[in-house]
């Protein structure tokens, strides 16, 4: 993510606003520190953002998922094989 100086973004926040408009966040920092993120209204954020399930349908989970090498780790650790 770019990092736009203070001076920077007071001169140019016009033309900044409508790249963060169009999607591209950017971060102000005021002597290399990063102070405030700005993103669009309409970006996703947090649970918006799709992460798991994305590549649902291309395998099978076994039934005994949770389960599976349960004896061998009890073995590994000091249980009865």
């Amino acid at each position: 993510m770019r990092s736009v100086n203070m001076h920077d973004a007071k001169t140019n926040l016009s033309r900044l606003v409508e790249q963060a408009a169009h999607g591209e966040s950017f971060v102000i920092a005021r002597a290399g520190k990063a102070l405030v993120k700005v993103v669009a209204v309409d970006a996703p954020t947090g649970d918006d953002r799709r992460r798991l399930g994305f590549m649902e349908g291309e395998f099978d989970v076994p039934e005994d998922f949770d389960h599976m090498g349960a004896v061998e780790i009890e073995a590994m650790f000091g249980g009865q094989p």
